[in-house]
């Protein structure tokens, strides 16, 4: 189901990108993209709740304790409105100031800018509320009923580009705006749908003072992580505006588009991964857990790396034929912010595994430390004149080296074996990667561009990714499982 979801979702991403970047402008992209990288700054205060109270509800259902589960909702609905009140008040003091005399605005778009910070806090707030929700449909595994409401969403943002060319108002200004009309929309059908599904969702307000002092620690430590991420992404998008101009912002806001409409293939697996694992580990199943773990790490590397390799190898070729002029660099940016991504993918299972644990103080503390590197690192490039791609740089050296510091931290807590995820893990998806990579790239620099050259390495890409896949990246379990499903398919 999530999957299906994916489909409909990456073919209505790809068409509202276009619409959108054609109907706003550049300017007007940059604009939008540099409040979103700010607004998220903030918002990493209450996503770190968000983790916890996924976690906690996830963990209780594994435990099949109903009156836990309960007191687990309702608190953190209370901490969550509470959080989400103060978000707003701080974007709108802080944001107006950042945005008067920090941000560079073009001339007579001061106005427009102002609305778009507004309707995004609105936005935010709204979605910020229904967390509690998504992480109930999540922790019960109900992927229909979370793939169907995210189509629906995908479709109300069609309606999003239709408005935007009918709409005899600022295009800026009427995108905010009918970005608050959806959230509004989704987040009552999300409430709907748990109050009739789910017993814990009957809301009663009520503070659990222990309960949330051990949630509030646990959201403590994964804030102090979060922050480093935030200040490595939307922290360096807004030196990006500080540096080079909105026109860069659009570029990079083009390139995550896509990047964010292929990760979703991989979140798509991780969302109906990470709720088992936690289970697992919650009733004393490590190895399970630990097995899972491993396959998740790997299965989404190569999910994504299937997918991934002949956009980057024809990054030019496909953001020319897909939005007409795209914004200058974008390409080169798309290649990196990929490649970024990878960099981190492999730490993902990880990362919910210490979760299941518990115990993060320890795990958060290193990796916020070394995770917060890139942004002065690149200040001081940019300082010195290094050109925007270069932050890329910076970044995938930094959290290359992180996956192996991640490992070191979990493997203290958890004890996961190093053969399974070093060997298992960390070594096959590199093999994978680099001889996947050998036959496109040699047909890429052997051919002119076309679309006759863009097919050939498409399919080169899939055969050849494919057959590493199998011969190399599966175990022999895998392999023997992968047959028999075909044959009985056959």
């Amino acid at each position: 189901m999530l999957y299906l979801r994916m489909i409909v979702l990456m073919f209505i991403g790809l068409f509202t990108s276009r619409v959108v970047l054609q109907a706003l402008g550049v300017e007007n992209y940059g604009i939008n993209n540099v409040i979103a990288g700010f607004l998220s700054m903030f918002g990493i205060i209450t996503s770190s709740m968000s983790n916890a109270i996924s976690r906690f509800i996830t963990v209780e259902l594994g435990k099949g304790d109903i009156i836990r589960l309960k007191q687990v909702f309702s608190t953190s609905i209370s901490v969550q409105l509470f959080m989400s009140l103060l978000i707003v008040v701080l974007i709108e003091s802080f944001g107006m100031w950042f945005v008067n005399t920090k941000m560079q605005i073009p001339q007579g778009r001061e106005f427009a800018t102002h609305w778009c910070l507004h309707c995004a806090t609105l936005t935010t707030f709204i979605s910020l509320m229904s967390v509690p929700f998504n992480s109930a449909i999540i922790a019960h595994e109900k992927m229909s009923a979370f793939a169907y409401m995210t189509i629906f969403d995908a479709i109300l943002k069609l309606v999003i580009c239709y408005v935007l060319y009918i709409s005899p108002i600022d295009k800026l200004v009427t995108y905010a705006i009918a970005g608050v009309c959806v959230s509004v929309m989704t987040t009552l059908i999300y409430w709907v749908y748990c109050f009739k599904k789910f017993e814990e969702t009957s809301f009663k307000f009520r503070f659990n003072k222990s309960l949330f002092k051990e949630m509030w620690g646990f959201a403590g430590w994964n804030l102090f992580a979060q922050a480093s991420w935030i200040l490595n992404t939307q922290g360096i998008n807004m030196l990006m505006n500080l540096f080079f101009g909105v026109v860069v912002n659009a570029a990079r806001g083009v390139a995550v588009q896509v990047n964010g409409i292929i990760q979703n293939f991989v979140n798509n697996f991780m969302i109906a991964l990470n709720p088992q694992i936690t289970k697992s580990y919650a009733v004393g199943d490590k190895e399970t857990a630990f097995k899972l773990a491993c396959r998740g790490c790997r299965f989404s590397f190569y999910i994504m790396f299937v997918l991934a390799l002949p956009v980057m190898i024809e990054s030019h070729q496909i953001l020319r034929l897909w939005l007409g002029t795209p914004p200058e660099q974008a390409d080169v940016f798309m290649v990196w912010t990929i490649l970024s991504t990878f960099s981190t993918l492999l730490g993902n299972t990880l990362v919910t595994l210490q979760m299941a644990h518990g115990n993060i103080m320890h795990y958060q503390f290193w990796i916020t430390v070394f995770g917060c590197v890139p942004f002065p690192l690149t200040w001081i490039a940019f300082k010195l004149g290094a050109p925007a791609v270069f932050s890329y740089y910076i970044f995938v050296i930094v959290y290359w080296g992180l996956i192996y510091v991640r490992y070191h931290l979990v493997h203290s807590m958890t004890g996961i074996p190093a053969a399974m995820y070093l060997g298992g893990v960390v070594l096959k998806t590199h093999v994978v990667g680099l001889f996947s990579a050998v036959v496109p790239i040699i047909i890429f620099w052997g051919m002119s561009e076309s679309i006759i050259r863009l097919g050939i390495v498409v399919l080169a890409s899939l055969i050849s990714s494919v057959s590493v896949i199998y011969l190399v990246g599966l175990d022999n379990d895998e392999r023997r499982f992968l047959k028999d499903r075909i044959f009985s398919k056959i």
